[in-house]
């Protein structure tokens, strides 16, 4: 590496002041005039390329890189490799880059990190979704279970290499220390280098915050099921303050296993998520990640899940959703066909009906300054245009649906009786009428 990259490297530090002073959350063009937006993040280049299947995504209003790639001008994913040098031990247990955190040099993460970030956003001006996904180690030292548990051990290994006569209740509790100042100085370091060199992107990590309410899959659990997020999760999310501070979006996930399969345990699952998202966001916008398909699968969501997942989300006030895929939507002709099969007469005109009607509340009920929230989260409200008033029909070039008709006295009533605003930054007020300086 040229030295005159490491002096750049090295100076992201300086930019910071100038910058993350102004930057207000929820302002970039992604999100600007969209109170709901939808974002297609999945590898689907292929369809076209290989198979000669077009994907008219944007027919449908869905924010999307040109190129159907991870990477691009609207939204970027970095993966483990592709960002700086991420510690992690693989598969066999072995060290990457040193396995722990505390055993990383944040300089050279930093320094690669710059490099990468350069390479991949190459326009200044970037001002998409840029994700960073981590998920080979958790920050907070007791959410490290299972497979995870060799970050705690190692760490306590480390603590012995340079204490041998330390108690065993000392190693643990100076391990936790060190693992935890070193992952939150690592994660916090690499958002702000990616504020500092592209200001205007929403930056954030994959799969936080998390509410860990997997209770569904407990057996018997039957009615007992509510979806809350465990109290000491909730009280770790808060541990996690930092993250979010650093943050420009949040991103939890919503992805719905195939037991969840038309379960009453959905929308109390995704509910709780999403709402955990909005809690510890703040002013921050939330846009969970969400899959067309129940995981390990190539099973579509059924138009009742898609209305626990999206719609809900769009209900609780979420800013968007990140309609997340792999490789198996274009591994062939046939699984090709059946993406965009679901998507022209399943999910692109749902999407057009909960961005539709989203943008009509937001105007009638915040003047268009500001995204519609449900007054009860309880509530079975949602954001759907009223069938009496409205028709989506197909586009009469084929491409995507259009929106007929005209909002009622009652489309109105309806949404400020179940909806309040949640003003855009430099809004105020009960309408979102009022001015507000940054």
């Amino acid at each position: 590496m040229s030295s005159q990259a490491l002096s750049l490297a090295g100076y992201y530090t300086f930019l910071l002041s100038g910058l993350l002073g102004w930057l207000a959350a929820g302002t970039d063009p992604v999100l600007k005039g969209r109170p709901f937006a939808s974002v297609w993040n999945a590898p689907t280049s292929p369809c076209l390329d290989r198979f000669g299947v077009t994907l008219d995504l944007s027919a449908f209003d869905i924010v999307l890189n040109q190129n159907h790639t991870f990477q691009g001008s609207e939204v970027v994913i970095f993966y483990s490799s592709q960002l700086g040098f991420y510690p992690y031990y693989d598969e066999s247990l072995s060290p990457v880059n040193g396995g722990l955190p505390q055993n990383n040099s944040l300089r050279d993460h930093l320094d690669k990190a710059f490099m990468d970030l350069l390479e991949t956003i190459s326009h200044p001006g970037f001002n998409g979704v840029a994700v960073v996904d981590w998920e080979s180690w958790r920050p907070l030292w007791a959410r490290n279970w299972d497979k995870m548990r060799v970050y705690q051990q190692s760490s306590q290994d480390l603590v012995k290499e340079f204490y041998p006569h330390l108690p065993p209740d000392k190693v643990i509790e100076l391990a936790k220390a060190e693992f935890e100042t070193a992952a939150r100085k690592l994660m916090q370091s690499t958002l702000e280098l990616g504020r500092a060199l592209r200001p205007k992107g929403l930056w954030g990590f994959y799969g936080f915050p998390s509410c860990y309410n997997y209770g569904y899959k407990k057996k018997n659990y039957g009615q007992n099921y509510t979806g809350e997020c465990p109290i000491e999760e909730i009280h770790r999310n808060d541990n996690l303050t930092w993250l979010w501070e650093a943050s420009q979006a949040l991103y939890p996930d919503i992805y719905l296993e195939q037991a969840l399969k038309m379960s009453e345990h959905v929308g109390p699952y995704v509910k709780h998520r999403v709402l955990e998202g909005i809690r510890v966001a703040k002013d921050l916008p939330v846009l969970p990640y969400a899959r067309i398909v129940y995981t390990y699968s190539m099973d579509f969501l059924t138009q009742e899940d898609l209305i626990q997942t999206i719609g809900q989300s769009a209900a609780l006030g979420a800013a968007g959703i990140i309609l997340w895929g792999n490789a198996d939507y274009s591994r062939s002709e046939e699984s090709c066909l059946a993406v965009k099969s679901y998507i022209d007469e399943t999910l692109g005109r749902y999407l057009v009906n909960v961005s539709s009607s989203a943008m009509l509340c937001s105007k009638a009920v915040c003047t268009g300054n500001g995204r519609c929230v449900r007054k009860d989260p309880s509530s079975d409200s949602h954001l759907h245009l009223h069938p009496d008033s409205f028709r989506i029909k197909r586009h009469p070039e084929g491409r995507g649906f259009v929106v007929s008709g005209q909002a009622s006295k009652w489309d109105i009533l309806y949404f400020g009786e179940h909806f309040y605003c949640r003003c855009y930054p430099g809004w105020d007020g009960e309408d979102c009428t009022r001015r507000r300086i940054l």
